[in-house]
């Protein structure tokens, strides 16, 4: 995914200024200048034992992190995409020591550099999924704590720059980021590295088991204090229900129960994620990162050749799986048990018994599209990728307004403002005002009644005017009057009723909707009848 038209010319915007400020401000005007050209920086948060590395193994399409607790789960590690297999190990000072993936192809246990002189671990990958998304993978939420430790504030304030999951690999001389707000509260008890990596990030996937707590939400809450602009908010965050196949016992189908809590969850977390997507992040695991092997398959076509009697046995626990007689050998039954669980083993059996010439390839996409994890792929390209030029430009925009705000030199200050401000009067940059008010109002610091809420939300999230105006077979002349009803409507609300903050998001959505019709307009007259496009 090349870089889009918005995050472009913000890049082009950096390029400009640069040369025209002081050497301090033109060094953070390069760190915003470079982070623009990286692909989306997602981040992989929630608690201890949530599932969060087996998920990241699963997104990137190989079983690299390690799931097991060890001294590498309790660092931030990024995923990148890179010409060869690397590990660094990031030193707090900014100096790196090479590690080789171990034997299994797995990040090693051991780092080989104390632990407080780690800063974070930076892993480049061939893998294709990483093209376009880096992923950072943060240890599990900590202790309650009442506020920010020391030791976060200094975290917070050196997470800089490109090449770490703050930024382009560390803070300036004095310690500040132009994307992060280091002095936002922050009591939701989340470890000090797991803060600077999520303050980075332009999306955060929040991963839990079973019901959502009350911490979880301010845990979220949390992020968003920190967190780059556009990122930690219902727009830009998911929450993912993992080890979903738990909710039921044995092999039972968890789906009829996963399902309908998922969207309690997406109920009690609207103004904290977008939404909330069920999975089994083992299955989704073993399947995109094809550790089922021929041997493994043919054990399980062994299994559902059993008479049914004794395959019910053999499924109703994992110790009888293991114990039982029967002619997989134990090692082989203890395999399936790590790659699948009972709820992946009896899955697998049920659809070998139903179809015994079923493929092994066929049998692994069924057992990934039993994973829930192509929803997850799906949600990720629609609320995150597509979005990423709007979000990457709102990022960019928002730090070059810090570093303008940091500068103790007013000529650079005025400098970098009049250069922000010139390039927002674009009327194609109106979008970033949209994801601001919608920000808003989705997270519920502007209430707005729903279906206002939710044209907002549309409008701010795609240019694909049939998607925003809920017509999808609607002609051009019905597309242009409906954003005409729009924009009007909204500014009738704007100055009659509203209150001073509905107010002015109304006024933005008014020229959003007028900008819509401007554009339908112009569509058609380039191109004939046919418009849309996210």
């Amino acid at each position: 995914m090349g870089a889009g038209p918005l995050s472009s010319r913000v890049a082009a915007l950096c390029d400009e200024v640069g040369p025209r400020v002081g050497p301090r401000t033109a060094g953070e005007v390069l760190r915003v200048r470079r982070r623009l050209d990286e692909p989306l920086r997602v981040a992989i948060a929630g608690r201890l034992k949530a599932g969060k590395s087996t998920l990241v193994n699963a997104l990137i399409g190989r079983r690299v992190a390690p799931t097991e607790v060890g001294e590498c789960t309790r660092i931030v590690t990024q995923f990148r995409y890179g010409t060869a297999d690397r590990v660094d190990v990031v030193r707090r000072d900014g100096s790196r020591s090479s590690l080789p993936l171990d034997a299994a192809g797995m990040i090693p246990q051991r780092l080989g550099v104390p632990r407080a002189q780690i800063a974070f671990v930076d892993v480049t990958l061939t893998s294709d999924h990483l093209r376009e998304l880096t992923v950072i993978d943060t240890p599990g939420l900590s202790s309650t704590s009442a506020g920010v430790s020391e030791s976060a504030q200094r975290f917070l304030f050196a997470a800089g720059g490109g090449s770490g999951p703050g930024g382009d690999g560390g803070g300036d001389a004095d310690g500040v980021d132009a994307g992060v707000d280091a002095t936002a509260p922050f009591d939701a008890g989340i470890d000090d590295d797991s803060v600077g990596a999520v303050s980075g990030a332009e999306a955060i996937i929040y991963v839990f088991t079973q019901s959502v707590r009350d911490d979880d939400v301010r845990a979220l809450e949390a992020f968003r204090s920190v967190s780059a602009r556009l990122s930690s908010n219902p727009i830009n965050s998911l929450g993912l229900f993992n080890k979903v196949d738990k909710l039921v016992a044995g092999t039972a189908d968890p789906w009829p129960v996963a399902g309908p809590l998922a969207a309690d969850q997406t109920r009690v977390l609207r103004r904290v994620v977008s939404d909330v997507v069920p999975v089994v992040g083992l299955l989704a695991e073993t399947t995109e990162a094809g550790r089922l092997t021929a041997a493994d398959c043919e054990a399980l076509r062994t299994l559902a050749g059993l008479p049914s009697a004794q395959r019910m046995v053999l499924l109703a626990s994992v110790d009888l799986f293991v114990s039982r007689d029967c002619p997989v050998p134990r090692p082989q039954r203890e395999r399936l048990l790590r790659l699948l669980d009972l709820y992946g083993i009896g899955f697998a059996v049920a659809q070998l018994s139903a179809a015994p010439q079923l493929a092994s390839g066929d049998l692994v996409r069924t057992l990934f599209a039993a994973s829930g994890f192509p929803r997850l792929r799906h949600t990720l390209d629609e609320a995150f990728r597509w979005r990423t030029d709007a979000i990457k430009a709102g990022w960019g925009l928002s730090s070059l307004e810090k570093v303008a705000s940091h500068t103790a030199h007013p000529a650079d200050r005025e400098t970098l403002r009049d250069a922000i401000e010139r390039l927002l009067h674009q009327p194609e940059y109106h979008r970033l005002r949209l994801l601001e008010v919608a920000q808003l109002v989705t997270t519920g610091s502007v209430e707005l009644p729903e279906s206002m809420e939710q044209e907002l939300t549309r409008l701010a999230l795609s240019t694909d005017p049939r998607w925003v105006l809920d017509l999808p077979s609607a002609g051009v002349d019905q597309l242009v009057a409906a954003a005409v009803e729009a924009a009007t409507r909204w500014r009738v609300f704007a100055v009659a009723g509203a209150s001073p903050a509905q107010s002015r998001v109304a006024l933005v959505a008014h020229r959003g909707f007028h900008l819509l019709s401007q554009q339908v307009r112009t569509q058609s007259a380039q191109t004939g009848p046919g418009v849309g496009g996210r």
